[in-house]
């Protein structure tokens, strides 16, 4: 389908160029937003009619989008989401989150003005683009994360940052060494003391048995050698 478009389309053309679209596209975007119009000839005839109060329209709105340009630009919006561990969002972020984020910040942003491919599924910094006129362009940050702490730490570290981190994993060692000790299990510092504990009962142990060999000798011979008396008496 031929369409004549009424202001600068991406990817598409400037304003008063006649360009072929997808009938589809024309029908449920171009048309309805009043971003074209079809190519006939009653609508050619039209358009070069108010194509000159079209083109002033457009310049006043660029020149007003270049001047909240700057405050734009660059703008980062924190967006909460519940994820898992690995980071993935049980969801998904969709342009009219970045434009209500960006409205709660202060800055009003139309979800149509949020140029974006696929929705965002992962935890992180995510640049979007934001359209403040066909002509002007800026982009934002969406930091999305599971709080606000999270999302600084993302902001600092300048990405997602994973679950597992040093001291974490510390903290998983603490925790497995008191199971260890909690099962009897001892640590390698406390294994040379047990060793001594044991040697010193061996020696000990040997002593009282040939402390004990020898009375139980003498005592026979004792009983043996009276007998012996009282038989010569």
């Amino acid at each position: 389908m031929d369409v004549i478009l009424l202001q600068r389309i991406e990817k598409l053309g400037q304003m008063g160029e006649v360009v072929k679209v997808k009938p589809g596209f024309a029908r449920n975007y171009l048309l309805p937003q009043k971003k074209a119009l079809r190519a006939t000839e009653a609508n050619r005839a039209r358009f070069e009619k108010v194509r000159a109060q079209l083109e002033a329209t457009n310049l006043a709105r660029r020149q007003e989008a270049e001047k909240i340009s700057g405050k734009v630009d660059g703008l980062t919006v924190v967006i909460i989401r519940q994820a898992g561990e690995t980071g993935h969002l049980y969801g998904s972020v969709s342009a009219r989150d970045v434009a209500a984020a960006a409205t709660a910040g202060g800055v009003t942003i139309d979800r149509a003005q949020v140029l974006m491919d696929r929705p965002i599924k992962m935890l992180g910094l995510h640049p979007v683009r934001v359209a403040l006129h066909p002509e002007v362009v800026v982009t934002v940050t969406a930091n999305v994360a599971k709080s606000e702490e999270e999302a600084e730490i993302q902001k600092k570290a300048g990405g997602f940052v994973p679950p597992t981190t040093e001291e974490e994993r510390s903290l998983e060692d603490v925790l497995a060494e008191a199971d260890q000790t909690a099962a009897g299990e001892a640590e390698p510092a406390e294994a040379e003391p047990p060793a001594e504990a044991e040697a010193k009962p061996k020696k000990k142990a040997k002593a009282p048995k040939d402390a004990e060999a020898e009375p139980k000798a003498e005592k026979p011979a004792k009983k043996s050698k009276s007998k012996k008396a009282e038989s010569d008496e």
